[in-house]
């Protein structure tokens, strides 16, 4: 994917080089908190988001919709709103310690009304105990890991250089 910014457009005798950015759309480091929102809207938090609220056991969403504001803040399992927190890891396998942190979403996306057709992941900022994601940010979209029947098939060829 080719970002339109360019870069070091400069003139050197007739030629004009105009460099572009490829963005390679991949995780960001794991020190930078992200909260991504998958395809039919389970929310998928890294530890860095994780930590910054305390890693709980269930979370609350809160939606501003004047600012297009989305929160996500702690709570506990007893909680009447509460959507339970999990590690991803698989199914019956022993709960990871670290990792990708999932929340069933998809009540509360369909709620905001949100598009959930492509995942996407925000940087988010800390306001308090919650994590805030402005949906009116520009979004990375994330492409899934995960292969398609026809590219398994080899009817789609892809560059896998990292």
């Amino acid at each position: 994917m080719i970002d339109d910014r360019s870069i070091g457009e400069k003139e050197r005798g007739q030629r004009r080089m105009g460099f572009k950015v490829f963005e390679k759309g991949s995780a960001p480091a794991p020190t930078v908190p992200t909260v991504t929102i998958q395809k039919r809207g389970m929310f998928s938090l890294n530890e860095a988001a994780f930590a910054l609220i305390d890693e709980p056991e269930a979370v609350e969403f809160l939606w501003d919709e004047e600012n297009r504001l989305i929160a996500i803040q702690a709570a506990k399992l007893t909680d009447p709103n509460a959507y339970p927190t999990r590690r991803q890891g698989p199914a019956g396998a022993k709960p990871q310690k670290k990792g990708i942190v999932l929340i069933a979403g998809t009540m509360f996306t369909k709620f905001i009304g949100i598009d959930t057709s492509v995942a996407k992941r925000w940087v988010p900022d800390r306001d308090g105990n919650m994590l805030i994601v402005d949906l009116k940010k520009p979004a990375q979209t994330v492409a899934s890991n995960r292969r398609s029947a026809d590219d398994a098939a080899g009817k789609i060829e892809e560059d896998t250089d990292e």
